[in-house]
């Protein structure tokens, strides 16, 4: 039901999510070890996110009877510079995720998939708003603000 090449991609996928999934978690660890509760909550709810990205994909897969093995995923480091180093691990993390699916995107055209190209407009579409989102977690980082007393704004940053 949808292309060989598309399908292959979409398992790699379930390892990009997963991974991200990963980092996310490493990120808010991250944040709780320094005391910033509310940032790791945040980051933990990311990653909540990101796994449910992976179980969209392995939904799909099986609804288009794709036979699968769940990818390997790698070991995740909980330590970083400062939390404008984290943030920027998960901005880029976002951007790699962003350009998979729009390679994908451009595989299920090139194969005429139109039952793969609109199953990944949704994540298209999400990741719009991850890697805007991130941006303005950077920004607001880079203002210098007191992470402490900026906890209370992050709930802006809910979906």
């Amino acid at each position: 039901m949808i292309s060989a090449s598309l399908a292959e991609l979409l398992v790699r996928q379930i390892a990009s999510e997963l991974a991200a999934h990963a980092n996310y978690m490493a990120i808010s660890v991250y944040f709780r070890r320094n005391s910033l509760d509310e940032w790791g909550k945040l980051f933990h709810r990311q990653a909540i996110e990101e796994a449910q990205h992976a179980g969209k994909i392995m939904s799909f897969l099986l609804d288009v009877h794709v036979p699968y093995d769940l990818p390997a995923i790698p070991a995740v480091s909980t330590q970083f510079a400062s939390a404008e180093a984290a943030i920027q691990a998960a901005a880029a993390s976002e951007a790699k995720v962003s350009g998979e699916f729009r390679r994908m995107a451009e595989v299920a055209l090139t194969n005429q998939d139109s039952t793969g190209f609109q199953f990944l407009q949704w994540f298209i579409e999400e990741q719009v708003e991850e890697e805007a989102k991130m941006a303005k977690l950077l920004d607001l980082v880079r203002s210098g603000v007191n992470l402490f007393q900026a906890q209370p704004l992050l709930s802006v940053f809910d979906d």
